[in-house]
């Protein structure tokens, strides 16, 4: 089972902004082979952090507009969110322990 949400414009509100949780967001594209490098990484946060941070993704080719909405000019990039606010954002491949480092700073 998926510890990992399907971010949408749709959505946003609830599973972000709202959040009770911290949010990591992973902006990608299925063509991105950055992406595919460290979406294993970003599965095995969203696993390891559940009820502690929730781990969503953003397709910046389905979600044009919250991939605007977030400036994202390259991808992966990763954001970590409180109460609907970047905290921290970084572009690029990560290794599993940069992308936990992330997180930690933002709690």
């Amino acid at each position: 089972m998926s510890h990992e949400i399907t971010v949408t414009a749709a959505n946003f509100q609830k599973e972000v902004a709202e959040s009770p949780l911290p949010v990591l967001l992973d902006f990608w594209a299925e063509w991105c082979m950055p992406c595919r490098m460290i979406a294993p990484s970003v599965e095995q946060i969203a696993e390891a952090y559940a009820g502690k941070v929730a781990v969503g993704k953003v397709n910046v080719d389905a979600e044009p507009d919250l991939a605007a909405r977030f400036n994202i000019v390259s991808i992966p990039t990763l954001a970590v969110l409180k109460g609907g606010q970047v905290q921290v954002q970084h572009s690029g491949a990560l290794p599993k322990a940069e992308i936990e480092k992330l997180i930690k700073n933002a709690l």
